[in-house]
């Protein structure tokens, strides 16, 4: 079940995607208006119009693992849960620190193969 501010966020995102796109086709003819008119931020309404990202569909900067790396961790995890093998959180982190070698690994094989050509 989602909580009341999550489906505040879901509600205003949406009138963000009407008032751009109403926009777009030449119903308003300012932000301020199209902003006025669907209860959004005009701010918010101008940064999303030059392109930039909803925050929460953008990826965190701090974000290590990739959603593939993530999402493998995950089943890893719940797989030893069902098998009443329950994980102490430094496994996990050993478990994610061992994915983040791999990564470097391969990113430093990469490079250095491009390096030479």
């Amino acid at each position: 079940m989602s909580t009341p501010q999550s489906n505040q966020n879901t509600s205003k995102e949406g009138r963000i995607l009407l008032a751009i796109r109403a926009f777009q086709n030449g119903q308003f003819s300012s932000i301020r208006a199209a902003a006025r008119a669907y209860d959004v931020p005009r701010s918010t309404l101008t940064t999303r119009l030059q392109g930039r990202t909803a925050r929460a569909d953008s990826t965190p900067n701090n974000q290590k693992l990739t959603p593939t790396e993530e999402s493998t961790l995950v089943e890893w995890i719940l797989f030893m849960d069902q098998r009443g093998l329950p994980l102490q959180a430094t496994t996990v982190q050993q478990m994610a620190n061992l994915l983040l070698a791999e990564q470097l690994k391969s990113t430093s094989t990469t490079l250095s193969t491009v390096s030479k050509c």
